[in-house]
């Protein structure tokens, strides 16, 4: 396994492909930088020839986004294709995805919970206002941008319920099962109530870090006590839970759809408006050097074990930069939408990050290049990265060895670790570990690919800990890290 991740290339003038953020079932996810202004978009690459099962979908999901426009929705900017390849571009999001917010069996404080909440509430409403239905609403199609505002993403699975003022049932089932309304099991359903539901499981996982079900149907026995006993109250998750919060979920989670909240109620329920304390904040643990940390409250950890969702979402796109815009599907003439504070941000000159996402790296530099040749990338923020203090052979080994320990499926590639496992559903989780070599150190990166965030997060602790004697421990300075090999 080498060090060397090969070349970035240049897509179109002056716009250079940096990196892989993502993968879903139908393609990759890149980052496309501006090597002269440092603009960045996500692109979204599915070949159609090699998924011609793609084609509907794909064109279904470009003309939902083309028709969107809002705060706390994923921007599109357009699409070109070249030959075979359909290449979407999308914004790209500086603050990863909502699920690396919560802490497994933790969840979030309430405070950012209800932000998170709200935001979700009013981008949902507006899709909704638009004839709209996401239909596979999760932590893991949900991103946040550099201001940590969440913005929906992955419109794989939307489709429009109404037309011209007249409504549709839907009678699709699909989703992820611990989201999706007890109706879409069953069908035909109603879309509006279908995704409030899902909203509602959201907001629980990110209260108490656990999924409440596996699945809304009457052999999964945590949802049957939910829907037809006092049981519940005292098992987890809702015992984690204040009572104003489990007031508002008995009304978004009425298992009849037409007893469910709506949107406006919801929005206006009180817990959506309490000024909840930051007092339940624990600042970053900076002794195990992660690059990005969020707040976790002061809660004492669960034992009990939470099921995986099957993930059958197109793609995962990651984080963001200032947001450029594409005119007339070409993305040669990507325009910066941003100005003052974020076109400073935009520059790559940093003699030392303002912000921990303002991390930069600087790949395949050498003494013949000039500082306008060099490819600048940024890391997405992520909690699940750490530094190590062994050499790149010496981690790939340690790291190897502790996978296959797990009785994980280990496959070296050029650039990453790919790890394999079956979830208690027999379902498969996927996620890789990109060693990535930088200013003499090494930083050991891990993104999910497919499964549910929270069990891959839990892996990633378990690993973690294993390694836990190679692991840097101690404060961390932030300088700009030149990465003397390419990062992935």
């Amino acid at each position: 396994m080498s060090s060397q991740n090969g070349s970035s290339r240049e897509f179109v003038d002056g716009w250079t492909l940096a990196q892989t953020l993502g993968e879903g079932a139908y393609g990759e996810v890149k980052l496309l930088i501006n090597r002269q202004t440092g603009e960045a978009v996500a692109m979204k690459m599915v070949d159609m020839k090699k998924h011609p099962d793609a084609t509907l979908s794909v064109r279904k999901e470009v003309c939902i986004q083309k028709m969107l426009q809002h705060q706390y929705i994923l921007r599109y900017f357009g699409k070109r294709t070249q030959g075979t390849i359909e290449y979407i571009f999308l914004e790209y999001a500086a603050g990863g995805e909502l699920f690396d917010r919560i802490e497994p069996d933790i969840g979030m404080p309430q405070y950012l919970a209800q932000r998170y909440f709200n935001q979700l509430l009013s981008g949902v409403q507006y899709l909704h206002t638009r004839g709209v239905a996401h239909r596979d609403l999760k932590p893991e199609n949900l991103l946040l941008d550099e201001h940590d505002n969440l913005k929906i993403s992955d419109f794989g699975m939307a489709t429009m319920f109404r037309m011209r003022g007249k409504e549709r049932l839907l009678d699709k089932r699909c989703g992820t099962l611990p989201y999706v309304a007890p109706e879409v099991l069953c069908r035909p359903y109603h879309a509006t109530p279908a995704d409030i539901w899902s909203c509602g499981v959201i907001l629980v996982t990110m209260l108490a870090g656990e999924l409440p079900w596996d699945q809304p149907s009457t052999n999964c026995d945590e949802y049957v006590k939910w829907k037809d006993s006092d049981r519940w109250m005292t098992m987890t998750p809702w015992s984690k839970l204040d009572t104003l919060a489990i007031s508002l979920l008995r009304k978004v989670l009425a298992t009849n759809p037409s007893h469910r909240l709506s949107l406006e109620k919801i929005m206006d329920h009180k817990w959506c408006h309490m000024q909840y304390a930051e007092s339940d904040i624990k600042s970053s643990d900076v002794t195990d050097c992660s690059l990005i940390s969020s707040p976790q409250a002061k809660r004492q950890r669960s034992s009990q074990d939470i099921s995986n969702p099957f993930d059958d979402s197109i793609s995962r796109m990651y984080c963001s930069q200032p947001m450029p815009t594409v005119k007339h599907d070409e993305i040669n003439n990507v325009q910066s939408a941003n100005g003052g504070e974020d076109a400073v941000r935009n520059g790559f000159c940093f003699s030392q990050p303002a912000l921990l996402d303002d991390l930069i790296l600087c790949s395949q530099m050498n003494s013949t290049q000039t500082a306008s040749q060099n490819v600048f990338q940024r890391l997405v923020r992520r909690m699940t990265r750490f530094f190590v203090t062994t050499q790149w052979d010496e981690t790939v080994k340690r790291l190897s060895a502790v996978i296959e320990k797990l009785g994980y499926t280990v496959k070296l590639n050029d650039d990453n670790i790919t790890i394999s496992t079956m979830d208690r559903r027999k379902l498969r989780l996927v996620f890789k570990a990109h060693i990535i070599e930088m200013d003499g150190k090494i930083l050991l990166d891990f993104r999910l690919s497919k499964g549910c965030g929270l069990e891959f997060k839990r892996r990633f602790i378990k690993i973690k800990q294993m390694l836990s004697d190679i692991v840097c421990k101690g404060p961390v300075t932030w300088p700009i890290a030149i990465a003397t090999n390419s990062v992935p």
